[in-house]
């Protein structure tokens, strides 16, 4: 749907298995809106891949990372999800993205009744293009704010995912340091140096070289760190994980890596 698309990166539907258990996901500094249909829960767990770090019903909304949390696969058989362009799920939520960071909150606390009844809706409709019509409508339903883009948001998040200091950026805007701070993270949930810090992580995922065999100091600096040992410092804090541990479930699912 048109007036979507400047805000919601992708709906999907997925019904399956996963041939591993328990993994890691990285975090990317987006949020998503998730129908657990198999199960009427969400869980994510505590780095042990034991230990649930949150748990709500099965509709809920998970906020931006800070750092990466364990999930299992196998509780979500069949789930649908919205996943939120960078700032994009601001329109639908009168709350704050600050609120809901590195948390899942129940959809009924933000929707009200209408997050409460909209798991036994997609559950009533016979196909997964009806389910994804009706999810559809419901955030069109929902939204709080006008759907228009903020230009200088955009150009914020592009910056930093390319690597602009925060500093130049600020500057760029013409905002006061702690205007801008406010500004970004009451829409993206993460303050601009957290995301900036998770942003070169994710393009330094998609840089690792498929062969097990990579040249871990000429990317360091390819992707904007200090040195070797900044990236491994920056890699673990946020992955979990060393470099050289990192074994995504798939070539193309940079952020899952099993456990």
């Amino acid at each position: 749907m048109a007036a979507l698309a400047p805000f919601v990166a992708s709906l999907l539907y997925f019904e399956g298995e996963f041939p591993h258990g328990r993994e890691r996901a990285l975090p990317s500094g987006t949020t998503q809106l998730l129908v657990n249909l198999d199960a009427d829960r969400l869980t994510t767990y505590a780095e042990d891949g034991l230990t649930p770090l949150d748990e709500t019903g099965g509709t809920a909304f998970a906020g931006a990372r800070t750092s990466h949390i364990v999930l299992d696969p196998h509780e979500q058989r069949a789930i649908l999800s919205v996943s939120f362009r960078h700032g994009g799920a601001f329109p639908f939520f009168s709350a704050p993205a600050s609120g809901t960071v590195d948390q899942l909150v129940g959809l009924d606390l933000l929707w009200g009744s209408g997050g409460s009844l909209l798991r036994e809706r997609l559950l009533e409709s016979p196909t997964p293009e009806d389910k994804l019509r009706v999810l559809e409508a419901e955030l069109l339903a929902h939204v709080v704010r006008p759907l228009v883009r903020e230009p200088a948001l955009a150009y914020a998040v592009a910056a930093l995912d390319r690597g602009v200091s925060v500093s130049a950026i600020t500057e760029r805007l013409g905002f006061t340091s702690k205007r801008f701070v406010r500004f970004f993270t009451e829409q993206i949930g993460l303050t601009p140096k957290r995301f900036a810090r998770v942003r070169r992580l994710q393009r330094t995922l998609s840089s690792i070289p498929p062969e097990p065999s990579a040249d871990w100091a000429e990317l360091a600096v390819q992707c904007g760190y200090y040195d070797q040992a900044h990236l491994i410092h920056d890699f673990r804090e946020l992955a979990g994980i060393t470099p050289t541990q990192y074994h995504p479930r798939a070539p193309g699912e940079h952020n899952h890596v099993p456990l």
